[in-house]
């Protein structure tokens, strides 16, 4: 069978985000399929759509749904518009079986595949699709099989899928090319599933909350062949990279090893870790930590159930600094039991934390099976019937979104490395302009004083 596999995502919002995913939905069907990949960021319009698909002419297209919407309370944009006109391209010029999945499908399902009109979908890991290609083969129409729905057919729960995935390391080709050409950050993953349980996060219903470990000699290896494709630059995907310390110190010495000479960076959380963690990282290439700290206020913390306190977020913001790190920090106000002190808590504590960046979001976006979700469904602020697929935002009782907005844009006044709502738009802009002048990396430690 020819496969088309197409990401729809063309959010450039801090940086474009190579389509990780879809290298390992080519692998496990790539055996078996003949199987290309489009981006939905090399197409100038409908028109280029309509050619590769004459060209290729597939019998089945899977569409990528890295998001739903922009998940930004002060400039809230949805994705579902762009993504139903790739649906009807594909529909007017093929005859091609339409299955969506990716990360944004899946936390809406069943209401996507109707609301989009595609024939089957996903949910969970995209490695299930050669298992409905099999079922087509075959002949089966309607297959019912763990993580597949389909039009017509019943609600579908599924588990994390259970293996460990392989990858098709991409080549200088025109899909990477893209992202090599806007600001050469190519992505790498060392696990999947996420043993933590932070309120608003829908990394534990997509991978799970067990850890499945990538072997870290084939993480190495990978990470040098994404080096000799071109990247000059490494983001490491998984939810949390210290979630297990060991592993990422060993997926780091094996990218030594393998003779990764290009910085490479990842998302931690703020825990304080034993005293040459860091350093080690950074004796391997890590250059950029970004910790996802959300607030320094410690009943916020407890409500957004963060497995450290404020004094660990200062500890571990130290100890990356010795280590030569440059360091970013993500908050995220607005949350169950948040009002006007705490926030100013939270903002006068940073100055606790010299030498970063400082990343801030008002308003959690609110997607169904989180835990701010059940909260919302108790204090009443949600009923069962709202429609979570048009972006809705938690509303604490002791302060409006608005006031937060006020209180951060006040103390943000000056402070050229505090990146608020208002501002990031102006952000992303300079930074698309730097990668077209040739910078390359995730540029945000240019804001460092």
């Amino acid at each position: 069978m020819r496969v088309l596999l197409l990401s729809a995502n063309t959010f450039l919002e801090p940086h474009p985000v190579y389509p990780l995913g879809l290298d390992y939905v080519a692998r496990a069907i790539s055996n078996f399929h003949e199987t290309r990949i489009l981006d939905a960021n090399l197409l100038a319009g409908k028109e280029d759509l309509q050619a590769a698909l004459a060209e290729f002419s597939p019998q089945a297209v899977g569409i990528s749904l890295r998001n739903v919407d922009n998940t930004s309370a002060e400039a809230t944009h949805s994705f579902l518009e762009e993504t139903r006109g790739l649906v009807r391209t594909v529909r007017e010029a093929s005859r091609a079986t339409v299955i969506l999945g990716g990360s944004g499908f899946s936390l809406f399902p069943q209401r996507l595949l109707e609301e989009l009109g595609a024939d089957y979908g996903i949910v969970g890991e995209g490695e299930r699709l050669a298992d409905l290609l099999l079922a087509l083969d075959k002949g089966i129409p309607n297959p019912r099989m763990d993580g597949v729905i389909f039009a017509g057919g019943p609600p579908c729960r599924t588990a994390p899928w259970r293996g460990i995935p392989a990858r098709l390391t991409p080549a200088r080709n025109a899909h990477t090319s893209y992202y090599l050409q806007h600001g050469g950050v190519l992505n790498l993953q060392t696990k999947r599933g996420c043993p933590f349980r932070c309120i608003y996060c829908t990394y534990p219903l997509l991978e799970g909350g067990a850890m499945r470990l990538f072997e870290p000699r084939d993480t190495g290896r990978t990470a040098r062949m994404l080096q000799e494709a071109g990247a000059r630059f490494l983001y490491i995907t998984d939810s949390v990279l210290n979630a297990h310390e060991e592993h990422s110190l060993a997926v780091a010495k094996e990218m030594k090893a393998a003779g990764v000479s290009i910085p490479w960076g990842g998302f931690f959380s703020p825990r304080v870790s034993t005293p040459d963690y860091f350093p080690r990282l950074a004796e391997c290439g890590c250059t950029h930590v970004e910790f996802g700290t959300e607030s320094l206020c410690g009943p916020m913390l407890r409500a957004y159930e963060k497995p450290f306190e404020a004094r660990d977020v200062v500890a571990a913001h130290g100890q990356a600094l010795e280590a030569g790190l440059r360091v970013a920090h993500y908050f995220l106000l607005g949350g169950p039991g948040e009002t006007a002190d705490t926030v100013r808590e939270t903002l006068e504590r940073i100055e606790k934390l010299p030498r970063g960046v400082f990343f801030f979001f008002c308003g959690i976006r609110v997607h169904p099976g989180t835990r701010v979700h059940a909260v919302a469904l108790e204090e009443g602020s949600l009923g069962l019937e709202d429609d979570l697929l048009e972006p809705v935002f938690y509303a604490p009782r002791g302060i409006g979104l608005q006031e937060i907005n006020g209180l951060l844009e006040t103390a943000a006044r000056g402070r050229g490395n505090w990146v608020t709502p208002r501002l990031a738009g102006r952000i992303a802009r300079v930074t698309r302009r730097l990668y077209a002048l040739g910078h390359t990396g995730v540029l945000w430690d240019r804001l460092i004083g």
